[in-house]
């Protein structure tokens, strides 16, 4: 180990503080990257607001994102980063802030700060109680161990080509999922679909009807949230779901669910235990986010911020209502129904009584023959991504630490 070194973040890198202020948001302009919008990861800046090039300016009169650029939250949701592998111009929001490397190669350090040892480092500078923060000198106070420039070098480049597969597979679920709710559009929305000869009764082709969501359930309840006096000092080993554990296109992240014991699940929480194809709609917080429950998590449970939904005939109509549940007009329903209060909610009884069209046994089958093959190809990519998420997860405290040792230097 005499070639790793520690650093303090401030002498290897410039640390540099976004603007204290609000901006005024456009409908088209340069993007604003915000807490919200840091991942981890590469970062996405297709969702962030924007804002006009006068305020892109201002925002960025400090610093003009470059390539290797990592951006991290500071409030809140602290201690999130992102790394910048392609040319966007973008300005930072309240409470993000710059990291420039000028000493180290970027990408080791991005990932040397999102290792568990650059965690509890991140964690041991955070202060406040109410808002937990961290701040620029601390920041700059990390400490970074790190080997040669070489082997810093080659440590990235084992990690992020298991990045940059993980990112290929993401795409193609990405546009796989992208399809699947075009067809469904074309289908079920527009009603461009083989064979139909244009002709409605009642707005609806023949032999379509209208229904409801609670018609075609076996059970439709939700989680609940058990009690320290529940929990006590019993081993925890059953996934509990939350509504963070659901990304906003739906897939699961399971690297760090939280767990709870057997014998809650088992009693308190029984109502609420999961089966593989369960159809997840979040009901309050973050409301509108839909996933299907794999295998892996068959007998898992959820807290009461997630409503899950097992039809009476999956086979049939499991990717369709995931889809109907995901369609605009829905989405847009929901929301209209939300309530206000301590935490934005929606009701089990608004999610019953939502309107679903269901076509002909023949128009089903059709659409399912189409189907079903997407969905086992975004199923088989998810478990890939999973699986070398785990490789690199494994790799990355090991590589960073120097306990697997590279003879690079």
């Amino acid at each position: 180990m005499s070639e790793w070194k520690t650093y303090k973040l401030g002498d290897i890198a410039k640390v540099i503080d976004s603007l204290h202020k609000t901006p005024t948001y456009t409908e088209k302009g340069y993007p604003m990257v915000r807490v919200t919008d840091l991942k981890g990861g590469y970062l996405r800046t297709k969702d962030c607001l924007l804002v006009s090039e006068d305020v892109y300016l201002d925002f960025s009169r400090n610093h003009k994102s470059e390539i290797g650029d990592i951006v991290i939250s500071r409030v809140g949701s602290y201690g999130i980063t992102s790394y910048v592998n392609e040319p966007i111009d973008f300005c930072l929001g309240q409470n993000t802030a710059f990291i420039c490397s000028n000493g180290m190669d970027s990408k080791y350090l991005f990932y040397y700060l999102n290792s568990p040892k650059g965690k509890q480092e991140i964690e041991g500078f955070v202060t406040g109680s109410t808002q937990k923060t961290i701040s620029l000198k601390s920041i700059k106070s990390l400490e970074i161990l790190a080997p040669g420039l070489p082997t810093q070098r080659q440590i990235a480049q084992i990690l992020s080509s298991l990045d940059d597969k993980i990112e290929l597979n993401l795409q193609m679920n990405q546009t796989l999922e992208a399809m699947a709710q075009a067809v469904f559009k074309e289908w079920f929305v527009d009603f461009k679909f083989p064979g139909f000869d244009g002709e409605l009764v009642d707005g609806l082709p023949k032999g379509w009807r209208r229904g409801v969501l609670g018609e075609m359930v076996d059970k439709l309840s939700k989680g609940t949230t058990p009690t320290q006096k529940d929990l006590g000092s019993l081993e925890v080993q059953i996934p509990f779901l939350k509504v963070k554990d659901i990304s906003d296109i739906g897939t699961i992240s399971k690297n760090n669910l939280e767990l709870i014991p057997i014998e809650v699940h088992q009693n308190q929480l029984k109502r609420s235990i999961l089966e593989t194809n369960d159809i997840l709609f979040s009901i309050a917080g973050t409301i509108g986010r839909v996933a299907i429950v794999d295998e892996t998590l068959n007998f898992s449970n959820c807290n009461q911020a997630i409503a899950f939904i097992r039809l009476s005939d999956k086979n049939a109509f499991l990717e369709y209502i995931h889809l109907w549940l995901r369609s605009e007009a829905v989405q847009n329903n929901i929301k209209s129904s939300i309530v206000q209060g301590v935490q934005a909610n929606v009701s089990l009884t608004v999610l019953n009584n939502i309107e679903v069209l269901i076509p002909n046994d023949e128009t089903l089958c059709e659409w399912n023959n189409l189907i079903k093959p997407i969905y086992h190809r975004i199923r088989t990519t998810i478990y890939q991504i999973e699986s070398l998420t785990q490789t690199r997860d494994t790799l990355l405290p090991k590589l960073i630490s120097g306990k697997m040792r590279l003879n690079c230097d």
